[in-house]
Formats: structure tokens, C-alpha cells, sequence
């Protein structure tokens, strides 16, 4: 108990501290009161570091005399099964309107008031203004305090078993806060989705960006790999589509976690991707440029004007590109980094780089590094741009450097990796926002799925087309036929036909033989089913009753997979990708969560390696985009008409066809759960 004490008195709070203790006259020089009922009035905010049965009626305690908010310490509660989760509910019962974090957390920490509701040291320090972590491990949320990188952290939070308050309600707490100025989450799972992508949208319409790093992986807890939709459809993939959807940075470590949350809260996002790099040396260039390739961020070349101004400031043995390796013979002279920084920042820019590396004390060269620091920070502002000041390995900035940029207004970024990305980051962001606030921020929630209820079953290809037909799905005319009508039919179909094999058992007819395509007379369907009919005696999966007979699609430029999923936390999601037989092999794909939009279908499908064949590989014609997003769309809309009963839909292929004559759907399969 007396450890948040100390925490409190150093972080410099200066309201009134109450100890309720029964047994100790006095802790940390405070006075102790007997129990709770026995305090001047109700906290706004209480340390509970009590044993967890205790816990119970303490904070009904707390709760009578109108306390505010509780930090719940102790730990053995739902994280320990069954019989701690019955506990956690009597805590929640106890709780009634006071604000309960954790339990089994560490608690929380508030440097712009100087509130330490904590059991142990940390490493911030009092701010005006800063940004915010909310951690689902008290670990981390310690650990982070302790960054030698000089992320400005306002607020730390660590979450426990959220019992009462989740991650959404903290972030729309924060969002709210105008000295907040970033956000981020260290996130296991996600209870509520559709409050968490709500408390998003908020911060996104209000310019607090959020960058998440999600820890764990876990196979989609509601399906059966029927379909291949639910094989490709990985956890952590939809956990990218949700990200990408409400604008938030996804940090693959801790590291690039705080890189980027420095960069969102120093720095206002950038306009555009484009990037100008200043370097004193090739290797770092070369560097820079990989990177940017990989992340989609745009390094323009000089303008003739620019590279010709640039050859007359730089010596003759330099090269002028972007990234601009400006050499050693300008090492020191800040009136001519200046002017060399400007020109080629003349030219339209979103961003300016410098990277450079500060050599250790007492090693000459540091005041240099201060010296060309300073010049990209003057020229970046003239140009009206952010400016990053990055080196290649984490400890060579030094802090009283990084401390010198941020007062500069510019962002010190630790590891050129990792700046890479937190750059990439402010970018997605900044582009996402403006798409966001044109097309309208509240687009972007989701709803609220309920359980599924009923026995799930598989429609069979047949009732699967014409469910999805009816909501504008392009299919192949054909005929459900018992075998001996198989030839009859193919007549009225018309040549060339493919033949299907219609069985409950059969989710996928190629593996199994049981399709036949590219017939051309009555005397190929018979001898194809021939084949089948042999086949299944010789394997024994029983006999062929009913089969699909249907007019072939001969002039695909493509072939697409379109599916949807449903996972238990994030609802249903659109996926899109290269389809065909080597579609698990290719995996070529990408999600969108529902609802979704025609500019956003759009987007991942030029995202797809597919895409090159929709635009015209080669000299081959292109494809009809714009009837492969109508069906898709078509896709969409009845997944969320049937959010109810739908478990998972595969489309595949998706036959795409020349310019101007449409998307044919020639496989589909349906799991429902219900009627």
C-alpha cells in the first residue's frame, strides 16, 4: 500500500489523499482511516490493493458512499477460470455506477494531472499534452513508461480483465481529450466490436490518430474449413481489415509501436506519400529506398529546375536523386544545408527526412549532427512539411538531441526500419482521414452480430446460385437433371457445357472428379458421366443422383475467388482474391469487413497480383471491373441481409470477362445456420 503513496506524492498530485487502512495508524507519513464509511466523502478515484475476496465488498463500499473510479489491483478473478469468474461478476454487481478498471491490472497513470493510481515506479514525467496507451498487459503498460525514446505519454492505462470498463470506452474517453494528441493499444482481443470501431470513428473524425499493435493468434472460432473462403480467411488478416477500414497504424513490435505513436503525436499528417530524404551517405540512401518501395511511399526525383540547381550547390562527385546523399563537403555549414535542403524541397513534398547518426559523447561530430538536424527542421518548415530526423540503429540519437528536435516541432525517429514505417503510418493516415471525411466518418462502423442459432447445413450449388442471384449475381443458365436427363438438357443449354455432380457430401466437385468441363455433344456428357459414375463406385461415396448441367463461359480474362466469413468477435468479412484450382496455393487475396463500399471493393481488388490480368496483361484485352465490383457488391449485400443465419459463402471461380460483357459466378457454396 505504501508504494502508490510514493507514486502519488512524486508525480506531484496536489488534492487530497485519503488511506483507509484498519490496522496502521499511519503509511508514508499519511494518516489511515478505519474503513471506507468512514472517509469524508466519496473518492473521485481509489487504489484498491486489497486480496480479491475483500475486493468484493470494498467496493460496494465504495460504490454507497459515491465514489468515482476504482482501480482494481488484485488478480484472481475470470483470468483463472470458472470459479474466478463467478467472483468477477459479484465485483461487477458490486461496482453498480463506479468506474471499475481492471481487475488484475496495474492500473493507471495521468501525467497531465499528476494522478498515479499505480503499485510501482515508472518512468513519466508531468506534460501539457501527450499521447495515451491503453494495454491489455500490465507488463507492457509498465515497460513503455520506461521507452528511452522519448515518446510523450500522457496517459497509461492498463486494462486487466476489463470486468466493467473495455478498450472502447477508454478510447472514447481519450478521443474526447484535446491535450490527447495519440492513441495507442496493445490489444490480445477484442470483446465488442462494434463499440470499439464506434469509439474509432470518433477519434478519426476528431484527428486523434490510433496505432495498434494486436498480440495472439487464433483460428476463427465459428467456422469449418468447407469452403476455401474459410482457408484463407486468417485471424490476423481480418484484424489488418479492420485496422486499414477505421484508419488506425498496425505496429508489428513494441518498437515500431512507439515510433510511430512519437511521429502521430509531434508531427500533423502528411498530405500525400511523398517523401524527400537527405543523406550523407549512399548505404543509408539505398536503405531508404528499399523501404520505400516495400511501403508504397513515393520518392519523386528533382525537377530539371532542382537538379540543375542542385549540381551548382554540390560538388561534382555527388549524386542528385532522391534520396539526396549531399556529402561531407556541406558537413558542419548550416547556410548552406539550408540552402541545399530548400531547393530540392522547392519541388511538391508531403514530408522531409534527414538521416543521420550522432557518434556517442565525447566523440567528435555530435555538434554537426545538431547543426544539419536544425537545417532540415528550418527548410521543412519554410516548406511547409513535416520534418523527421531518423538514424539507422535505435541509440543514435541521443536524448538531449531528441529533446531538441521535439522543441523544434520535429519528430526523432529511433531505427530506420522502424521510421520507415511510422512515416508509411502518418501517411495511410493522413490519406485515410481525407477519404473517411469525404465519403462520411459514420460509413465506417459495424454492427452489432447476435449468436447463430440453428443446425448449420450446406446448400448445394444450385440453391446457392439462386439465393445469390436474387440479389443480382450473374450465374450460367443451366438445368438440375437426374443423369439420364443430362444429355437432353446439354441440348437446351447449348454447347459447350460443363457437367456437376449435385451431392450434400461434395463442397469441392474438382478433388473429387466430380465435374466435367468444356463438353461438346451428347455423346461426351455421357461419357463423362460414365467416368463419374465409375469413379464413385470405385471410391465409394455413393451414387450420383442429380446432376448440373451449364452453358460454359469460354472467353475469361480472369478467374476470382469471392467469399465471406464469419468470425466470432469481428462479424462477417468480404474476401477477394485470384481464384481457380490454386487458390489455396496462390493466395492471392484480400479482406474487407461488411458493410463495405463500391470504392473500397475497388481498392482491393488493384491491390490483388490478379489485377494485372484485369487491366490487360501483356497486350491481352482487359477485363470488366466494373461488373466484377457489381457482383461483388451483389456478394456483399446478401451477406448482410442474412448476417442472422450466414456462417461462411464461396464464389469461386468468378469468371471475369472481356470489357463490356460481364462476371459470371460458375461455383458456389453456401453454410447457413437455420432455415
Amino acid at each position: 500500500m505504501a508504494e502508490p503513496l510514493r507514486q502519488a506524492r512524486a508525480f506531484g498530485f496536489n488534492g487530497p489523499i485519503w488511506v483507509v487502512n484498519p490496522k496502521l495508524e499511519t503509511i508514508e507519513g499519511f494518516p489511515c482511516t478505519r474503513s471506507v464509511r468512514e472517509l469524508p466523502e466519496g473518492p473521485d478515484a481509489t487504489f484498491l490493493a486489497v486480496p480479491r475476496e475483500p475486493s468484493v465488498d470494498l467496493l460496494s463500499e465504495l460504490a454507497e458512499i459515491g465514489a468515482g473510479g476504482v482501480v482494481g489491483y488484485a488478480a484472481g478473478f475470470a483470468e483463472l477460470g470458472s470459479e474466478g469468474a463467478e467472483l468477477q461478476r459479484d465485483l461487477v454487481d458490486a461496482a453498480a455506477d463506479v468506474a471499475l478498471v481492471g481487475p488484475n491490472c496495474y492500473g493507471v497513470l495521468n501525467a497531465l494531472d499528476g494522478v498515479a493510481l499505480w503499485p510501482s515506479g515508472h518512468g513519466l514525467t508531468r506534460l501539457q499534452r501527450g499521447a495515451a496507451i491503453v494495454a491489455q498487459s500490465g507488463n507492457v503498460s509498465l515497460n513503455v513508461t520506461m521507452n528511452l525514446r522519448s515518446v510523450p505519454f500522457a496517459h497509461v492505462i492498463s486494462m486487466g480483465n476489463q470486468a466493467c470498463l473495455g478498450l472502447a470506452d477508454y478510447m472514447a474517453v481519450l478521443a474526447e481529450d484535446a491535450r490527447v494528441t495519440a492513441i495507442a493499444l496493445y490489444i490480445e482481443g477484442i470483446t465488442d466490436v462494434a463499440a470499439f470501431a464506434d469509439a474509432a470513428v470518433a477519434a478519426l473524425e476528431r484527428n486523434v490518430p490510433i496505432v495498434a499493435l494486436k498480440a495472439g493468434a487464433s483460428e476463427l472460432g465459428s467456422r469449418l474449413a468447407v469452403t476455401h473462403t474459410s482457408s484463407l480467411a486468417g485471424d490476423d488478416a481480418l484484424y489488418d481489415a479492420l485496422f486499414e477500414r477505421l484508419g488506425i497504424a498496425r505496429a508489428r513490435s513494441l518498437a515500431e509501436l512507439l515510433e510511430m505513436l512519437k511521429l502521430l503525436s509531434i508531427a500533423p499528417p502528411p498530405r500525400g506519400r511523398r517523401l524527400a530524404v537527405f543523406t550523407c551517405s549512399g548505404g543509408d540512401s539505398l536503405m531508404v529506398a528499399d523501404a520505400a518501395a516495400s511501403l508504397a511511399i513515393e520518392l519523386p526525383q528533382p525537377s530539371p529546375a532542382r537538379h540543375e540547381a542542385l549540381r551548382r550547390l554540390l560538388p561534382d562527385f555527388a549524386t542528385v536523386a532522391n534520396p539526396l546523399d549531399y556529402n561531407t563537403s556541406l558537413w558542419g555549414h548550416r547556410e548552406e544545408l539550408v540552402r541545399c535542403f530548400s531547393t530540392l524541397l522547392a519541388d511538391p513534398f508531403d514530408v522531409a527526412m534527414l538521416v543521420v547518426d550522432y557518434p556517442h559523447e565525447g566523440i567528435a561530430g555530435r555538434a554537426e549532427c545538431d547543426i544539419s538536424a536544425d537545417a532540415l527542421i528550418e527548410a521543412a518548415g519554410v516548406a511547409g512539411i513535416p520534418a523527421v530526423i531518423a538514424s539507422t540503429l535505435p541509440e543514435l540519437i541521443p536524448a538531449d538531441a531528441r529533446t531538441r528536435i521535439i522543441a523544434a516541432g520535429a519528430a526523432p525517429l529511433q531505427g530506420l526500419p522502424e521510421a520507415m514505417r511510422a512515416v508509411a503510418a502518418a501517411m495511410n493516415y493522413g490519406e485515410r482521414r481525407e477519404q473517411a471525411g469525404r465519403a462520411g466518418f459514420d460509413l465506417l462502423r459495424l454492427p452489432r452480430y447476435g449468436p447463430v442459432h440453428g443446425t448449420a447445413r450446406v446448400l448445394n450449388e444450385v440453391a446457392s446460385k439462386a439465393a445469390l442471384a436474387a440479389f443480382g449475381l450473374p450465374v450460367p443458365e443451366g438445368r438440375s437433371v437426374s443423369p439420364g436427363q443430362a444429355g437432353k438438357a446439354a441440348q437446351e443449354v447449348g454447347f459447350p457445357v460443363a457437367l456437376k455432380v449435385l451431392a450434400p457430401f461434395l463442397a469441392h466437385k474438382t478433388e473429387a472428379g466430380a465435374v466435367a468441363l468444356g463438353l461438346q455433344s451428347p455423346a461426351e456428357v455421357r461419357t463423362a458421366l460414365a467416368g463419374m459414375k465409375a469413379s464413385f463406385s470405385s471410391r465409394g461415396v455413393g451414387s450420383i443422383d442429380t446432376v448440373l448441367v451449364e452453358s460454359m463461359v469460354n472467353d475469361a480474362v480472369a478467374e476470382l475467388i469471392v467469399g465471406v466469413v464469419r468470425d466470432q468477435s469481428l462479424g462477417l468479412a468480404l474476401l477477394v482474391g485470384s481464384g481457380g484450382v490454386l487458390v489455396e496455393l496462390v493466395k492471392d487475396t484480400q479482406h474487407l469487413l461488411l458493410p463495405t463500399s463500391r470504392e473500397a471493393i475497388d481498392k482491393a481488388l488493384s491491390r490483388l497480383a490478379v489485377s494485372k490480368l484485369l487491366v490487360g496483361y501483356r497486350g491481352r484485352g482487359a477485363g470488366d471491373t466494373g461488373a466484377v465490383v457489381n457482383a461483388i457488391t451483389s456478394v456483399a449485400e446478401f451477406a448482410l441481409a442474412h448476417r442472422e443465419q450466414l456462417l461462411e459463402l464461396d464464389i469461386n471461380p468468378l469468371l471475369v470477362r472481356p470489357q463490356g460483357r460481364g462476371a459470371v459466378a460458375v461455383d458456389a457454396l453456401i453454410r447457413v445456420a437455420g432455415p
